[in-house]
């Protein structure tokens, strides 16, 4: 997959993975890629490790991996940054 390609899965991957996890990011355009990227070199990385393929051809299947790999990064984001938490204390 060529370098347009990592970027509209990244951006498509990103989007989706904002969507679910909320959190209210704030990244932007450029933020959004950046995470789907990221978060297609993790879910490949998972995908490999359970012995599965990570990501090949640009395709849907290169999507799902790019978004679970983007939830998982932004779920650890919430979880050190306390983003996450549904109860926050008022200062």
């Amino acid at each position: 997959m060529g370098l347009l390609g990592w970027i509209i899965v990244g951006f498509v991957a990103g989007a989706v993975a904002r969507a679910v996890t909320g959190g209210g990011w704030n990244l932007g355009c450029l933020g959004t890629v950046v995470v789907g990227i990221v978060g297609g070199l993790i879910g490949g990385m998972l995908f490999n490790a359970a012995g599965d393929q990570g990501i090949g051809d640009f395709g849907l299947r290169s999507m799902f991996v790019a978004f679970v790999g983007a939830v998982v990064l932004l779920g650890f984001v919430a979880l050190v940054t306390g983003r996450g938490t549904r109860y926050r204390r008022e200062r």
